[in-house]
């Protein structure tokens, strides 16, 4: 004997509850991605809403600093500091997870300088 007496409706319910909380989500990041500046460059790809998880790649730990609080109270962001980028970038996270996968943190510093929004140094790139 359950203790609920609709399991069913209780689900429907629930799922219909869900999906009413991913599409807030999906305007809450919207609305960060905007005022980051984000959706005016044309380097960043629209279809970011479509990745299960939205890597945000900041220049430096300052940055990184200011938008923690973002990290806690948006769904489906995740955040790794580059600092070899210069601005700020997004990625699927799902990119950044097969490029770290089996990687030492040496490898991955030194990966980084060409990747996820790292921009080597004119004399790196000269060398």
């Amino acid at each position: 004997m359950s203790v609920i007496k609709d399991e069913n409706k209780l689900i429907s319910t629930i799922k219909r509850v869900d999906q009413k909380i991913d599409k807030l989500n999906d305007q809450k990041i919207i609305a960060f991605m905007e005022a980051l500046g984000l959706t005016e460059r044309a380097d960043v790809p629209k279809n970011f809403l479509e990745w299960e998880t939205i890597l945000i790649v900041v220049p430096d730990r300052h940055i990184s600093h200011q938008l923690k609080y973002y990290k806690y109270s948006i769904a489906r962001l995740s955040f790794v500091t580059n600092p070899n980028a210069k601005e700020i970038h997004i990625f699927d996270f799902k990119e950044w997870q097969n490029f770290s996968r089996n990687k030492t943190q040496f490898q991955i510093r030194e990966l980084l300088k060409s990747n996820f929004g790292g921009v080597r140094n004119l004399e790196d790139r000269l060398n």
